[in-house]
């Protein structure tokens, strides 16, 4: 049996951690460094080391792969094979060259569409009318390695950010135990990527879900799912953001940002088109429908949204 070291950090990477525990020999995991996280600053162990943790498999948090320190330490695992699943480093040669068999990755895209940190969340932006799961043997660049297996599912017209995610976390996990076994006997051969239809997804920054009523309602309700639940999406009102949670589009118009009742709904206005919100955010307030926000703030009808706080 092939002796497995794991790379991955977030909640994407555990149900493929976990199939690897049923399935195989977990020698090792390697993930980030524990950080502080939330308003209190507490200190959070990753979700992949508390699987680990829990399973008693040996954690390994190099602050920086690269660093010699880190390559030695790793060296002392001797594995056959590292597979990587959102790990948040980018491995380099040194490190891809220590086991025999290389390092495979669960890349959350049909590559060599949506490369980069991103993909779930780009699919959904692009209207993509599908996407996937792409094994791949890793080198040393960004997710352009030779392809094992792909696997493809749809993306639904209610999909988010975390709804994908967590349907493509399970995808990952079934579909890495289904080509590992033909990796490791040859059976299974790399395929090179086709780089003239590479896209790319860079790592999403928070201002990006800062609401642009001048373009489309199409593109906003996009923008609106794939950036559920992070970073979310928002505007500015009376000089507070406004968090848009959810929302549909209506065909009609309206001044770009302007609030207005649209065939019995609340509607803003759009480049192209309306969006009309369904569950808002009110800085310092609890997340509502667009009727009960309406309801306690009758002034938002007619009022104009912000990009920025004026």
């Amino acid at each position: 049996m092939a002796k497995i070291v794991f790379m991955g950090t977030p909640e994407f990477a555990v149900p493929t951690l976990k199939s690897l525990i049923e399935h195989h020999e977990v020698i090792g995991v390697v993930t980030q460094p524990d950080r502080p996280a939330g308003r209190g600053s507490d200190i959070k162990i990753s979700p992949v080391k508390q699987l680990a943790l829990s399973a008693h498999i040996p954690v390994f948090q190099p602050e920086k792969l690269r660093r010699k320190e880190a390559i030695e330490a790793l060296k002392q695992w001797q594995p056959d094979v590292y597979v990587v699943a959102a790990f948040g480093q980018i491995l380099p040669q040194a490190v891809l060259d220590i086991p025999e068999f290389g390092s495979i990755n669960v890349h959350g895209s049909l590559l060599p569409r949506w490369r980069g940190a991103a993909p779930i969340q780009a699919a959904i932006r692009a209207g993509d009318a599908e996407t996937g799961i792409t094994i791949m043997k890793m080198d040393a660049g960004l997710d352009t390695g030779a392809m094992l297996t792909k696997r493809a599912i749809p993306i639904l017209p209610a999909d988010t950010g975390q709804s994908l995610h967590d349907k493509m976390a399970f995808l990952g996990a079934v579909l890495l135990i289904d080509t590992l076994p033909g990796y490791l006997d040859g059976s299974i051969q790399p395929q090179i990527q086709d780089d003239a239809l590479a896209t790319f997804a860079p790592q999403i920054v928070k201002d990006e879900g800062n609401l642009d009523w001048s373009q489309s309602a199409l593109v906003i309700e996009r923008l609106v799912r794939a950036f559920t639940p992070w970073p979310g999406t928002y505007t500015f009102w009376n000089g507070k953001q406004l968090k848009i949670h959810a929302g549909t589009i209506l065909l009609g118009s309206a001044a770009p940002g302007v609030v207005g009742v649209h065939e019995g709904q609340i509607a803003i206005g759009t480049g192209e088109n309306l969006f009309v919100p369904l569950e808002v955010q009110l800085e310092g307030k609890k997340r509502v429908s667009i009727a009960d926000f309406v309801r306690g703030y009758g002034d938002f009808v007619g009022a104009k949204l912000q990009n920025t706080v004026v």
